[in-house]
C-alpha cells in the first residue's frame, strides 16, 4: 500500500480500510484518534516516547515502508524529525481536527453536524463556551469540543450532535487543510508560540485557516489590524456574511458598543445591514463586569464574538441573549476566589486569571481594574516573550508586583525599563511546593483596603506548576488561607 512521492495523495474515508496509520503522541487527542481509527483503518500504530501504553516508544522504530498516513498530536512542531521524514516520503501528515473533519458522521437525515470554529491568541475558551451555551439554550445539541471538553475526533463521529463548537489552537490548525466551517472567528492575534511556528507570519497564517471556505458567517476582530486583513483576504463561500466586532462604536458591517448598548450594524441580529439595531444593555451581562459595573473588556469582546457566531448560525436571538446574560466564565478566568473584609469596612479581593498565559491576555486582564488598585502576581515560563510594553501600558494600574517563576529576568527587565518606581517582591524560585504561599503573603503585604490581588501571570505555568489550572487552584487555596489569617484586621 505504500506510496512513493509522486503517488502521494490525501486520504478519503474509504482508503482507511486498507491503510496503516501512525498516531504520534498519546495525549488526549492522540488517544481519541487511536479509538476513532481502530475500527476504520487496517492497522493503527501509536508511538509515544513517554507512554507505556504506546505500541512504539521511539520514532526510530517506525517502519516507514508500512505507513500510509501520520496523525500527529499538537505537541510536535513542523520541524520535528519524524514529521520531516514522513513528508520526505510523501506521507500525508494531518491533525486530529483534519481527521475529525474528514470522518465526520452523517445524521439520520443524511446531513453532517454543523461546525463553528473559534481560534485566536486569547479568548478562545470563553468564546467557545459562550457559543455552546447559547446554542444549547436554543435547542441545539452543541457541545464545546477541541481544546476543551470532548476530543473533536470523538465528537465528530457521533451522529447525535447538531453542531460542534470547536476551540482550535494554532498547533491543531497547522496540519489542517480542508475545513469549510459553517461559522468561524478569530478573536485576536498577538505574539505567542512563535518558537513552535517559526514567526508571527506563520502563526497568523495557521490561524487564518479557519476562514477558508466559511459558508455562513465569518466573524473577525475589527479592532485588530492583522485579523481584519486576514478576514478580508479570506476565500469564503459565496453568500457568507462577514461581521466585525469592536469594543467601540460599530460601523456598517460590525457589532459593537454604543451608549452602554450592544449595537449591531451588520444585520446579524435581525436588523437591516448598515442600520443601528440595539441588542441589549451591556450592564445586563453582570458576569462580564466588576462588582462596581466596570466591564471586563476582554470578556465583552468574547461575548460579542460568540453572539455574532450564534446569530450568524441562525439561532433565536432572545433565547441566545438570555443564556449569554446568565453565562459565568469558567475557572481561572477573572474569577473572584477570596475576599478579605477589613476592620475599616473595606476589603481586599483576590482574583484568579491564571489563564492569562501571555502578555496580551494579561494586558486585557489588568485593564479591567482601577488605577493603582492592583497588586499583580506575574511571571513564570516566559517562552521568549518580552514584557516592556505590557508594564508600560499598565503602570497606571499596578500598585505593586510579585514576581514568580524560574524565568524571572524578562519580567524584572520590563519593570526596570518601563516602571522602575513600582515596588516589587521577587519570590525565590526554589521549592515549588511553597512558591504560591510565599507569593500570596508578599502580595497581601502590599495590599490595602480597596485593592485587588490579581494573578494574571502573562507566562506559562509548567516551570513550577502542572498547568495553569493547578497554578490557579494553588492561588485560590492560598488566598483563602490568607483571608482566614487576616480577616477583620
Amino acid at each position: 500500500m505504500r506510496k512513493n512521492n509522486e503517488e502521494a495523495k490525501t486520504f478519503s474515508r474509504s482508503d482507511l480500510a486498507g491503510w496503516t496509520v501512525l498516531v504520534a503522541g498519546l495525549g488526549v487527542s492522540g488517544r481519541s484518534m487511536v479509538d476513532v481509527l481502530r475500527d476504520r483503518a487496517a492497522t493503527v500504530i501509536s508511538v509515544d516516547e513517554r507512554n507505556d501504553q504506546a505500541d512504539l516508544h521511539s520514532f526510530d522504530d517506525v517502519d516507514w515502508d508500512r505507513i500510509d498516513l501520520v496523525c500527529t498530536s499538537p505537541v510536535f512542531n513542523p520541524r520535528t524529525p519524524f514529521i520531516l521524514e514522513a513528508q520526505r516520503r510523501g506521507i500525508e501528515v494531518i491533525s486530529e481536527v483534519e481527521l475529525a473533519w474528514r470522518l465526520r458522521a452523517r445524521r439520520a437525515d443524511g446531513s453532517h453536524a454543523g461546525w463553528i470554529g473559534i481560534t485566536g491568541t486569547n479568548g478562545k475558551t470563553s468564546t467557545t463556551e459562550m457559543t455552546s451555551e447559547m446554542l444549547a439554550a436554543c435547542g441545539f445539541d452543541s457541545p464545546a469540543v477541541g481544546n476543551i471538553g470532548k476530543a473533536v475526533s470523538h465528537a465528530a463521529v457521533d451522529p447525535s450532535h447538531d453542531v460542534l463548537c470547536v476551540e482550535l489552537s494554532s498547533f491543531q490548525l497547522h496540519f489542517t487543510y480542508s475545513l469549510e466551517l459553517d461559522c468561524a472567528a478569530i478573536t485576536n492575534i498577538a505574539d505567542d508560540h512563535l518558537d513552535w511556528h517559526g514567526g508571527i507570519d506563520n502563526y497568523a497564517a495557521d490561524k487564518s485557516k479557519v476562514f477558508h471556505g466559511v459558508t455562513r458567517t465569518l466573524v473577525y476582530n475589527a479592532d485588530d489590524e492583522r485579523v481584519t486583513a486576514l478576514a478580508h483576504a479570506a476565500q469564503k463561500a459565496p453568500g457568507c456574511r462577514m461581521v466585525g466586532f469592536t469594543l467601540g462604536e460599530p460601523q456598517a458591517g460590525q457589532i459593537g458598543v454604543k451608549d452602554g448598548w450592544i449595537v449591531d450594524m451588520s444585520g446579524v441580529a435581525g436588523g437591516e445591514p448598515g442600520v443601528e439595531e440595539r441588542v441589549a444593555k451591556v450592564a445586563e451581562f453582570t458576569h462580564l463586569c466588576e462588582p462596581d459595573g466596570t466591564v471586563y473588556p476582554h470578556l465583552l469582546a468574547d461575548a460579542l464574538t460568540a453572539l455574532a457566531l450564534v446569530l450568524g448560525y441562525g439561532a433565536q436571538r432572545d433565547k441566545a441573549l438570555t443564556a449569554l446574560k446568565a453565562f459565568a466564565p469558567g475557572g481561572h478566568r477573572i474569577q473572584n476566589v477570596a475576599v478579605a473584609h477589613l476592620a475599616d469596612g473595606g476589603s481586599i479581593r483576590f482574583v484568579d486569571d491564571s489563564k492569562a498565559t501571555n502578555a496580551h491576555a494579561a494586558n486585557a486582564s489588568l485593564s479591567s481594574f482601577a488605577p493603582k488598585s492592583v497588586v499583580w502576581i506575574a511571571g513564570g515560563l516566559a517562552k521568549g516573550s518580552r514584557f516592556e510594553h505590557l508594564v508600560a501600558d499598565q503602570a497606571h494600574t499596578i500598585k505593586a508586583a510579585v514576581i514568580i517563576g524560574r524565568d524571572q529576568q524578562p519580567m524584572l527587565d520590563a519593570f526596570k525599563a518601563s516602571a522602575p518606581d513600582i515596588a516589587l517582591s521577587v519570590i525565590d524560585p526554589a521549592d515549588n511546593a511553597s512558591v504560591m504561599a510565599r507569593a500570596v503573603d508578599a502580595a497581601g503585604a502590599f495590599a490595602a483596603s480597596g485593592d485587588v490581588v490579581l494573578m494574571a501571570p502573562a507566562c506559562a505555568s509548567m516551570d513550577q506548576f502542572r498547568s495553569y489550572a493547578d497554578r490557579g487552584d494553588q492561588f485560590a487555596a492560598q488566598a483563602k488561607r490568607w483571608v482566614r489569617d487576616h480577616e477583620g484586621h
